[in-house]
């Protein structure tokens, strides 16, 4: 069954073929929280443009638990102001980019240049320079890039539609998330028929998961300092700075417990919040009612109806009264 097409999608393709076909030399950026979707997404980009010039930048060291994936290490940290267009992929949010454009010449580009966000997120852009949206509702921005190859006619290689896979799982947990449709599962189905198989993707990420020791014992201490509000519905976990800079590298802490947070009995959202010494403070949502994106909305962020997050500088006690007003309110109006 072909799927159905709206003006304005068609208008959204129309405007970013032209920008792409325009440009010689692009840069790709992925926000300062890089994940399975955004890495695997411009990964798919640089090969499905292969007869362009581009450059993967992220303005953070793509992480360990990441490397499953074929061309992290293509990824660079120096901003290049050299290229014609800037594509960012997986965000449409300033507060996720706060590092990109402190970046020497990054936002003088963003501002002087054609900028072309691919997202898949509901949540309202809120960028502070002149761009062109492509968006739709979709599981991952891998969807979207997908998509936008099939209007294209840009042909599809094995490994494109295994990065483009790769994207699809990482943002559904293997498409078993709610908000995996038929459309999900019948492009699955022709990127596995263009080669990409789901065995391959996991084993490599199955190899990459593995941690050592003292990560499984940093998370039995998490675990234990899980606290519960709102009658047992809201799971929350604090992770400070010092725990950051010792085990991000070799895992995401927040990452490391916030399923789990989800199966406990009783738990409608389960909330990891990190904490910085510049006052900055973020927090990671999982839910299983479709109020992340509500609760994170409260603090200015966004995302899905069931992941979500969100970027504050303000004191962690009040923050916590915050996230509790915010998800009774979440709460009463789902």
């Amino acid at each position: 069954m072909a799927l159905q097409v709206s003006d304005t999608i068609k208008q959204m393709y129309n405007e970013a073929k032209q920008l792409i076909a325009e440009a010689q030399k692009i840069i790709v950026i992925q926000a300062e929280n890089p994940d399975g979707d955004s890495l695997a997404s411009a990964l798919a980009l640089e090969d499905l443009l292969a007869d362009k010039d581009v450059v993967l930048y992220c303005p953070v060291e793509i992480p360990k638990y990441l490397r499953y994936i074929p061309g992290w290490d293509r990824v660079v940290g120096d901003f290049d102001t050299s290229a014609d267009l800037a594509i960012i992929v997986d965000t449409a949010a300033d507060v996720l980019l706060s590092k990109v454009l402190e970046a020497r010449g990054a936002r003088h580009f963003l501002e002087s240049h054609p900028v072309l966000v691919i997202d898949h997120h509901t949540t309202e852009s809120n960028l502070s320079f002149p761009h062109t949206m492509l968006s739709g509702e979709a599981i991952s921005t891998g969807e979207v890039i997908f998509n936008l190859s099939k209007d294209a006619g840009w042909e599809i290689s094995k490994d494109a539609a295994e990065l483009l896979l790769a994207s699809q799982l990482a943002d559904s947990l293997g498409l078993s998330t709610q908000g995996v449709t038929p459309e999900s599962y019948r492009i699955a189905a022709e990127l596995t028929e263009l080669g990409a198989h789901v065995a391959n993707i996991e084993e490599r990420r199955r190899e990459f998961m593995k941690k050592a020791p003292e990560i499984l014992k940093y998370k039995g201490e998490l675990l234990q300092r899980i606290e519960y509000f709102l009658n047992g519905k809201l799971a929350l976990v604090h992770i400070p700075f010092e725990e950051i800079e010792q085990y991000s590298d070799k895992y995401n802490p927040s990452v490391l417990v916030l399923d789990e947070m989800r199966l406990v009995d009783d738990v409608q959202v389960a909330i990891a919040i990190k904490t910085y010494p510049d006052g900055k403070l973020t927090g990671k949502l999982r839910s299983n009612k479709p109020v992340s994106e509500a609760i994170a909305g409260y603090f200015g962020g966004g995302g899905h109806q069931y992941a979500a997050g969100f970027r504050v500088y303000e004191d962690y006690d009040k923050v916590v009264q915050e996230l509790l007003t915010a998800t009774e309110k979440a709460f009463q109006e789902t």
